[in-house]
């Protein structure tokens, strides 16, 4: 009976150490990309210091507000944070 406890007790304990790599992946992509409509945002994705969003075009922006942010680039591909 402690045996099968034991194993028990082990295998949950497996489990969650193959469980928490996956959380902190996903923490470190919403670390560094919004939520968007496009394309997808890879976690750690290489910008430049300061660029706010990079545009459809492929240009970075540094853009404070939204409202207007790569409107002459085709529109917003990714929000940073």
């Amino acid at each position: 009976m402690l045996t099968k406890v034991r194993g028990a007790v082990a295998a949950a304990v497996m489990a969650g150490a193959l469980l928490v790599p996956v959380a902190v992946a996903a923490d470190a992509a919403a670390a560094s990309c919004v939520r968007h409509t496009t394309g997808v945002c890879k976690a750690n994705s290489p910008h430049p210091r300061g660029a706010t969003a990079k545009c459809k075009d492929g240009s970075y922006s540094y853009s404070a507000h939204a409202r207007g942010t790569c409107s002459h680039h085709r529109g917003v591909k990714y929000w940073y944070r």
